[in-house]
């Protein structure tokens, strides 16, 4: 893809084991971000499909990163969510470019739900303009049932010396369990009806 230059990856997964009581087994959240050079910083443009096409680009690979980290099938993914950090020479519209813009063949949703066993629910998102070292908190919610409580989450991430004012820290997020010790009450997995995205 000739206007996409990966700076940096990164991927990590947080295991939290004691969340009040021991956990019968660990909740986890694989992270995966990779830092770019924004093509549009510093330039208006109305037309921002060379960052759409970046979306699409990088939600499946992000999305393969996150879960092979995890080590485990698509199907096994439960939670998701996305995040666009754009240095201080692009705009927010950027970040919407690259995560929102949903086109029927293509999309960093659509590409990342495809690497996740598809997917009914809104993919909860968070993106700034920021500076370097800055952090963002990224949403989490079931992949297809938006209403299902106990995987509304946040993780908060960063890469130490990013952004620089023309790069974007583009952020895809998965989990195979719950939030940890999850017992308010609510819609759970096993109650689900798979016609809307929402119950």
């Amino acid at each position: 893809m000739a206007n996409l230059q990966i700076l940096k990856m990164m991927t990590w997964i947080e295991e939290t084991f004691f969340e009040g009581v021991l956990l019968d087994k660990p909740a986890r959240k694989a992270v995966a971000m990779a830092l770019i050079k924004n093509p549009l910083a510093g330039k208006y443009r109305e037309n921002m499909d060379e960052l759409t096409d970046i979306g699409d680009y990088l939600g499946a690979m992000l999305a393969a990163k996150a879960r092979k980290a995890l080590g485990i099938r698509p199907e096994e993914v439960e939670g998701i969510g996305k995040g666009c950090l754009v240095g201080q020479d692009g705009e927010a519209e950027h970040a919407a470019a690259i995560l929102h813009v949903r086109y029927p063949e293509k999309g960093f949703g659509k590409s990342f739900r495809e690497e996740t066993n598809g997917g009914l629910a809104i993919m909860m998102g968070n993106a700034k303009v920021g500076c370097m070292n800055d952090t963002l908190d990224i949403p989490i919610g079931y992949k297809d049932a938006a209403f299902v409580c106990t995987h509304w989450d946040t993780i908060s991430v960063n890469i130490p010396g990013a952004p620089k004012r023309d790069e974007i820290v583009v952020i895809g997020v998965i989990t195979d369990t719950p939030r940890p010790n999850a017992r308010i009450p609510g819609l759970r997995i096993k109650d689900v009806r798979l016609f809307d995205g929402q119950r």
